[in-house]
């Protein structure tokens, strides 16, 4: 397989805010709910639910502003407090043997956290205006939320 036909990409951030912040924003459904979606979207707050412990699971709902819903959701595989979290990711209901699998690694910078975000199972690349392009709106509004 050629690097660029395989299903998988990476986004890396630098967040100004420490590791247990960043780490509370992706395991927090009130945090969550304020970044869990592209910008132009929201995530209402009752739609976040998170079972965070592996096994668990979490749904949310994104809603454009034309009323149009994108329920999301998956099961936990790995849960490292504060460093690392590995789930599958899809439309709630759907089987997750063969799902899309996320893993965010947080580095502690400090002051600062370095956040890999990994994607198997999806292709995606900056400009795509698809599945990358979403997530790293989505990092752009949890900077904005951070700051």
């Amino acid at each position: 397989m050629l690097e660029t036909d395989k299903k998988a990409f990476t986004i890396t951030r630098i967040f100004d805010a420490p590791r247990a912040v960043i780490w509370r924003a992706w395991t927090d459904p009130d945090e969550a709910s304020a970044w869990w979606h592209p910008q132009g979207l929201t995530t209402p707050r009752d739609s976040v639910e998170l079972d965070v412990r592996p096994g668990g699971s979490y749904r949310y709902t994104m809603v454009a502003p034309d009323g149009s819903s994108y329920p999301t959701g998956g099961v936990y595989r790995e849960v490292v407090e504060p460093e690392r979290l590995v789930f599958t990711w899809a439309d709630p209901g759907d089987p997750q043997d063969d799902a899309p699998v996320i893993t965010v690694v947080l580095e502690d910078l400090g002051a600062q956290t370095r956040m890999t975000f990994h994607v198997d199972g999806v292709g995606g690349r900056p400009g795509d205006g698809d599945v990358y392009d979403g997530w790293d709106s989505a990092f752009d509004e949890l900077a904005e939320h951070l700051a």
